[in-house]
């Protein structure tokens, strides 16, 4: 259950196509059901991403966040970027403005509703760590 935080420049009016391919590319990915959607977009947000020593300019970044489970290994991940940068080029977002950052945590750290954490209570089941 990936969490996705999305945001863009107003000067992006595809904020829906976009969000949709992110959401694609991680349910081909990491194989997880189609309504397993969680995202906040940002879409007008003032972004500032300089360069990060790799000597390309950026010219309206997308900065997508990805909060989920720990234990899926460097190889799915490295997946999940190629097929984000991938599908967000079909839609308009050259490969230069996509920003990815990828944060694990455990099942302790997410609550669903109601002030539990579910997935200790058993009310959810863990999710399996790869992808098939």
């Amino acid at each position: 259950m990936p969490l996705v935080r999305i945001d863009h420049s107003a000067h992006r009016a595809n904020g829906a196509d976009i969000a949709a391919a992110v959401h694609d590319a991680i349910v081909f990915v990491f194989g997880i059901p189609e309504r397993d959607r969680f995202q906040v977009i940002t879409a007008g947000a003032t972004i500032v991403a300089e360069d990060a020593g790799l000597g390309f300019e950026r010219t309206d970044p997308v900065i997508i966040q990805i909060f989920t489970q720990r234990g899926r290994s460097d190889e799915i991940k490295q997946r999940l970027y190629a097929e984000i940068a991938k599908r967000l080029e079909a839609v308009g977002v050259p490969g230069v403005d996509v920003f990815i950052g990828y944060v694990e945590n455990g099942p302790q750290d997410w609550s669903f509703g109601f002030g539990r954490a579910q997935y200790l209570t058993g009310e959810l089941g863990i999710p399996a760590s790869e992808a098939p």
